[in-house]
């Protein structure tokens, strides 16, 4: 007998299979652990299909048989989509290129190697051309049920967001992501302070100006009739001097490549300036000096970190442009090339490329900023905004290159303000309205190249800023994929839920004038909101 695929389950599954993906590292490490056999896989895996499995439990008293089929289905597809290491950019199907070939490539009809940063296996057949779609188009499984109606939200919102922990200002809007029609509003045109939710429009204006497969390049170039070669910054914060750089730009091939080309032009001896030139304004952020952010200038690498960190607070160099640059003449010393450093110097024109690495896609770069709140991605892609719109790329520029960009995408910006890309600064002014339908836009048919917003907010109790702020028997761990933004007396959650009855939802939450002792009460009254939004029918 075919059993025919319950609604409710085409409904959700596009955002259970974003939700497994999304389980890093433990995806990337089962990965890496097929070759070895199934039993390294099912290792691999089992943290995050423990805590799925603890999640569908502590719900299953109200859980009906279709939907106790579709959490079977979801605790297979933890399994087997942790397969798969998700990147390169969206096709206008809203499916990542390189998750088509991977399902091109199963049963042995083609070979792909779809690590970061790596092309096809060697030797192995091009993938089969016949690849079903990854993601289904939201189009396509409106529903199985009608959105939740707006009063039977507000009973359940209002009571949890008029909690005096949120201090006395706080606005919210949640929407229906297939329709995107607004179904909770409360002062949701209200501009107000967001904090990190910020990145989220950060992150649409970068993906719509420059596109989901751009790319930052990091070069060297000789100039003409002499022995100068010039170490030229794009802009990549990411570039990296590990030996494991997991898919980024590396220092090292940067380094490896410029010798060889030296070699061919019988040069073992240069002067080695660097080229910083590419922004202007100020390079410290108006929050000063901070373990946030290191100065935002165009060459850095590792983030201008001081340790091995990739993500987080950490001390970080007081040049980093120049320390970039020390780290790469040590380098090439190592590969048999005499170096003299000189300090910075601007490339000519006439200058002939030696080398060149590049970023991950923007689709990468975005993930990475959302999912760990990385402000010095946000900073950079900020100002990558600025030069695809002709705006200055600074501060000023970047914030005005933002809401720019925003403005095609047709969404309301009555009242916003932009001062920076990654939250830091209070001057920024966001609406639950911009939010929600950002993200609604987002998850959109017609906007496939926004899809890495989405895919890029943290799971709840599993990874990023979300991985400690649900407990693993909490209802909304696992199905609440959100944003958060906190600064002093701001707390801030805006993201998608997945419904009890299967339906996509979109919420942005903001309480400003938080008193400080309410900060850890705040956040959990924000995730209490989402996981009551993950356990409504609402009708």
């Amino acid at each position: 007998m075919v059993v025919p695929e319950p609604k409710v389950w085409r409904v959700a599954r596009p955002h259970v299979v974003r939700v497994a993906r999304a389980v890093k590292p433990g995806a990337v490490r089962l990965a890496r652990a097929v070759k070895p056999g199934a039993a390294r896989v099912a290792q691999a895996v089992k943290p995050g299909a423990v805590r799925v499995t603890t999640a569908v439990t502590a719900r299953s008293s109200q859980l009906t048989t279709l939907q106790l089929t579709a959490g079977a289905a979801t605790l297979g597809l933890v399994l087997s989509a942790g397969a798969v290491t998700a990147a390169g950019p969206w096709d206008s199907t809203g499916q990542r290129t390189a998750e088509r070939d991977w399902a091109a490539s199963r049963g042995d009809e083609g070979g792909a190697d779809h690590g970061r940063g790596s092309g096809a296996s060697a030797g192995a057949p091009e993938p089969a051309p016949s690849a079903p779609s990854v993601l289904a188009d939201l189009g396509g499984v409106t529903g199985a049920v009608s959105a939740p109606e707006s009063a039977a939200l507000a009973a359940v919102l209002d009571p949890l967001l008029d909690s005096a922990v949120l201090g006395p200002r706080r606005a919210a809007a949640v929407v229906d992501v297939a329709t995107g029609e607004r179904l909770y509003s409360r002062n949701a045109d209200e501009a107000l302070t967001p904090a990190s939710t910020t990145k989220i429009a950060t992150a649409a204006a970068a993906l719509s100006a420059s596109g989901p497969d751009h790319r930052i390049e990091t070069r060297t170039v000789l100039e003409p009739d002499s022995a100068e070669v010039v170490l030229v910054g794009g802009g990549d914060p990411t570039i990296s001097a590990h030996e494991d750089t997991d898919g980024y730009a590396s220092l090292r091939a940067l380094a490896d490549e410029t010798a060889a080309a030296l070699d061919k032009r019988h040069l073992n001896e240069i002067t080695l300036t660097y080229d910083a030139s590419l922004y202007e304004g100020p390079e410290q952020h108006t929050i000063g000096e901070n373990p946030n952010l290191a100065l935002v200038v165009p060459l850095m690498v590792d983030e201008a970190r001081l340790d091995d960190s990739s993500s987080g607070t950490a001390s970080r160099s007081p040049d980093p442009a120049a320390d970039a640059t020390v780290k790469f003449a040590d380098l090439l010393e190592g590969r048999g090339i005499k170096v003299k450093t000189e300090g910075s110097a601007e490339a000519t024109k006439k200058a002939q490329e030696l080398a060149e690495v590049s970023s991950p896609p923007l689709t990468t770069l975005v993930e990475r900023m959302l999912t760990h709140s990385d402000n010095d991605i946000a900073e950079a892609l900020a100002r990558q905004v600025a030069l695809a719109t002709g705006e200055q790329p600074s501060f000023e520029g970047g914030a005005a290159a933002i809401e720019k960009e925003l403005k095609k995408l047709e969404v309301p910006l009555k009242g916003v303000e932009f001062a920076d890309g990654s939250g830091l600064s209070r001057g920024n002014r966001l609406t639950p309205a911009l939010l929600a339908a950002l993200l609604a836009k987002s998850a959109s048919p017609s906007h496939p190249e926004l899809r890495s917003v989405l895919t890029g907010l943290p799971v709840a109790g599993f990874t990023g800023t979300l991985r400690s702020r649900y407990p693993g028997d909490a209802t909304g761990s696992g199905v609440v994929r959100a944003k958060t933004g906190t600064l002093s007396n701001v707390n801030t959650l805006a993201g998608t839920v997945v419904d009890a009855d299967g339906r996509l939802l979109a919420f942005a939450f903001l309480a400003t004038d938080t008193p400080l002792e309410n900060t850890d009460p705040a956040k959990k009254a924000l995730a209490d909101a989402t996981s009551a939004l993950a356990m409504c029918g609402c009708r």
